[in-house]
């Protein structure tokens, strides 16, 4: 009766791997099951062999459950990689941007102070001339030697001249008069060194005074050239 009975156990323990190899999460259970009922029932008898039968079960189980550890330990390695991996590229970035932001702010104060600084240079360029003349006096000539060097300092920048004449005599007087005093200044920042693609302007005559009023003092003023530094993109997005 025992013998029949250790039989059965052993026989049920070695069909059940069989039936169920098909799925990779038992293999290992199974075949500890039947491994643990052969070695249950050497030693113990039936009642060794159902013992061993579970023991083996709980030990291939457990052979199972390590391979998938280990897959999962490997899956998380290889995450842990690429979340480093991320991590470093955005950070990266964000040091881009840091710097870019700098760069931008660093650029925009400087074209601030440029922008300034023309605007300083500009108030006051004005050559001035006597009634009825288009010569240039020494005194504007030593001024438009000092704009003749900034032009070559700042080759990026560009002069637009503009050329007026008084209120006395005709308008067509007055226009050529302006026109030729707008040609002596270009003349001179010519021979200064500058070049002449970089000198644009237009004559008014007297069609522009600085006030509505005529006078002698407000004549003086109205006899003039003025002259303003722009960059040279400025320039041209103008005249578009």
């Amino acid at each position: 009766m025992k013998t029949q009975l250790l039989a059965s156990v052993i026989s049920l323990a070695l069909i059940a791997p069989a039936a169920n190899a098909a799925e990779r999460d038992h293999n290992e259970e199974l075949v500890g099951l039947g491994s643990g009922a052969l070695i249950g029932a050497a030693v113990g008898g039936p009642v060794g062999a159902i013992i061993g039968a579970f023991a083996g079960g709980i030990i291939g189980k457990s052979v199972g459950d390590e391979e998938e550890i280990k897959d999962h330990k490997l899956t998380l390695a290889t995450q842990d990689a690429e979340i480093e991996r991320l991590a470093q590229k955005s950070a990266n970035y964000d040091a881009l941007a840091s710097d870019y932001a700098i760069t931008r702010a660093q650029l925009n104060t400087l074209q601030t102070a440029r922008e300034a600084k023309l605007t300083e240079l500009t108030l006051g360029l004005n050559v001035q001339f006597k009634t009825g003349s288009s010569e240039i006096e020494p005194h504007f000539q030593n001024q438009l030697q000092a704009v003749a060097r900034v032009m070559e300092a700042q080759p990026d920048l560009v002069i637009d001249l503009k050329g007026f004449a008084d209120r006395r005599g005709d308008s067509d007087y007055n226009q050529a008069l302006s026109e030729q005093r707008l040609a002596n200044v270009k003349a001179y920042l010519v021979s200064a060194g500058v070049a002449s693609d970089r000198l644009q302007g237009q004559a008014f005559g007297a069609t522009a005074p600085l006030s509505a009023d005529a006078g002698f003092e407000s004549d003086f003023f109205d006899r003039r050239v003025t002259l303003e530094l722009v960059p040279a993109d400025t320039s041209m997005a103008a005249t578009h």
